[in-house]
């Protein structure tokens, strides 16, 4: 790209399982070989990314990759995680600080006016400053490809900010969208300073024809805000009451719900759990949505609920199903949920559509799966441990995404504390014992279950589901897969409906090893998620690894020991036989 003078390219790979879209970009002041200097130091910090997403910025240049291409024109889009703002400023103040001050502020509002209006979004200029005896020099540089609108409010927020490092005499600003940068220092060579005159007389020709714009607009402003509001009050779709520090999410009339859903008749019902039903809606005669009815059960379900709203409507991700509203009259308790087409996992397990998924498939939504939980665990602002991952509360979008559902008994985690102690709520089957038995919860309960879940998928059985093996009477499907790879048979795990080339069934046996991996005891033992997408990625196995046996909760056992304020024994074993119970607290 260089040889012809552009500084801006991207490029992406679909062949190679998931797809890479990439973009990279030099300041234009820069020379090739400085360029490709900065290039290739930012490639030897990406190539040690592990995750789906990544950029570096430098002053010279910035590189971005994700497995979406939806940036290359809006560099705000985020699927994972949260963008990058970064402000530098230097340690070193003018000696006059009055005169530079003012200097500076020039400099940095002409380029913040001109740079949108220029061809290229780029602007290098200078100013002297008499008093200090010295020479600004000032650059910035929107991303290619992307509107007027998005760089001109990247060249808001960098003003803003640069402005606060005075009376530095250096400072840098970056976001997704631009790099804004001045100094005392020669950035670029005086022959290099970027005409904008012209640019800036434009503006200020404009001035009387705005500001006459401006008052009229006013009027036509409150005519349509009248409007909206009154729009709004008829379809009463929000409200101030509720929970707070909510990201987007519409309140629902109780009235509205009925009606989208045919006043929840059966014919709608999309799936039944421990909670309630979940039924298929139709919104403003256009938009398909899931409506999940809660059933508050305990003096707690209205915090449950109210948690779940709370987390939800808070975390973005492409593994994580979305919130899209709520609402809560009385006993009446809704959550607005984006519709998954193919429903949940488990119906292509056991359930009516079992045997349809190809290995890929299973694959993918096992990496989709162990992605959404290193969002959870790692990437969002708080640790959260989601503490009910199963098959039936992963559901499958149209082109089998995995999305991690069901956020009721999800709980924050304090980063600095390697677990802690709390009442037992979750599924059996699934749940880490040193946390059903002991209420020992950290994220490595995430991780047990995911295992869990990944023997499933693979196998095709419930969790819960006994069989007969080798000298044991019966076994579950945990136990089973272990008894099977400690005697190096761990490939009778494989669901018999697959039909593995060679490539594939070496694949799937790392996969179960991996899964096992996660199923160890004590809890320490287990990878993070972070790990385990690594492993999952470079189809690593576990062979070099010294795998240690869970504790199992077995077939025998007839009670099981549940810690609470006021201990008491639940009999967990009677519907144990046949299908999962969910336990909460």
């Amino acid at each position: 790209m260089l040889s012809k003078g552009v500084v801006y390219a991207k490029a992406q790979a679909l062949s190679a399982g998931d797809p890479v879209f990439a973009a990279a970009q030099c300041r234009n002041y820069l020379s090739v070989d400085r360029c490709v200097a900065c290039f290739d130091a930012g490639v030897s910090k990406l190539v040690n990314c592990t995750n789906a997403n990544g950029y570096v910025i430098f002053d010279n240049c910035f590189i971005r990759y994700e497995d979406f291409d939806e940036f290359y024109t809006d560099p705000y889009f985020m699927m994972d995680g949260t963008g990058l703002q970064y402000l530098s400023c230097g340690n070193q103040s003018a000696s006059q600080p009055t005169t530079f001050n003012q200097g500076v502020d020039g400099v940095l509002s002409n380029i913040r006016d001109a740079t949108p209006k220029t061809s290229n979004f780029y602007v290098a200029s200078t100013r002297q400053i008499i008093s200090e005896n010295a020479t600004v020099y000032a650059t910035t540089q929107c991303i290619a490809n992307i509107n007027q609108t998005i760089c001109q409010t990247c060249m808001n927020t960098a003003y803003d900010k640069l402005t606060s490092c005075l009376p530095s005499t250096q400072g840098s600003f970056a976001d997704m969208a631009c790099f804004v940068r001045y100094s005392k220092t020669p950035i670029f060579d005086d022959n290099q300073i970027t005409d904008i005159s012209t640019v800036l007389k434009g503006h200020s020709s404009k001035l009387v024809a705005i500001v006459a714009a401006v008052i009229g607009g006013v009027v036509l402003f409150f005519l349509i805000l009248v409007l909206w509001l009154f729009y709004r009050w008829k379809k009463s779709k929000k409200t101030a009451q509720g929970p707070s520090d909510l990201n987007g999410a519409l309140y629902y009339n109780y009235k509205d719900l009925m009606l989208a859903t045919d006043n929840f008749s059966q014919e709608n019902i999309l799936g039944k759990g421990g909670f309630g039903e979940v039924f298929k809606a139709i919104l403003d005669d256009k938009n398909i949505v899931a409506v999940k009815r809660i059933q508050v059960q305990h003096a707690g379900g209205k915090e449950e609920f109210e948690n779940e709203v709370k987390l939800i409507s808070n975390i973005q991700h492409r593994y994580l199903l979305r919130l899209l509203g709520w609402s809560s009259e009385g006993s009446n308790l809704f959550l607005v949920l984006e519709y998954m087409p193919n429903g949940s996992l488990d119906r292509y397990l056991w359930g009516a559509q079992r045997g349809t998924l190809d290995w890929n498939q299973r694959y993918e939504i096992i990496l989709g799966i162990a992605r959404g939980l290193v969002h959870l665990h790692d990437e969002y602002h708080f640790k959260i441990v989601h503490r009910d991952i199963k098959s039936s509360n992963i559901l499958l979008s149209d082109d089998f995404r995995p999305k991690i559902a069901d956020f009721g008994l999800a709980r924050f985690h304090p980063n600095d504390q390697s677990h802690v102690s709390t009442g037992f709520a979750g599924t059996l089957g699934y749940t880490a014992p040193e946390y059903a038995l002991n209420g020992i919860l950290s994220d490595k309960v995430d991780t047990y279950s995911f295992g869990i879940v990944v023997l499933e998928i693979i196998s095709g059985r419930r969790s819960t589901e006994l069989r007969p093996y080798g000298s044991s009477s019966t076994c579950f499907l945990l136990e089973d897969a272990w008894e099977m790879y400690e005697n190096n048979k761990h490939t009778n795990v494989i669901d018999e409906t697959l039909n593995l080339n060679k490539y594939e069934h070496e694949h799937a046996t790392k996969i179960i090893e991996i899964a096992l991996l996660c199923t160890m005891s004590p809890a320490s033992d287990r990878p993070v998620m972070s790990e385990v997408v690594s492993m999952l990625q470079e189809g690593k196995s576990s062979a070099k690894i010294q795998l240690t046996r869970p504790t199992f909760i077995r077939y025998e056992d007839r009670r099981i020991r549940i810690n609470h304020a006021n201990p008491k024994d639940i009999d967990a074993t009677q519907e144990l036989h046949t299908d999962t119970k969910t336990i909460t607290n």
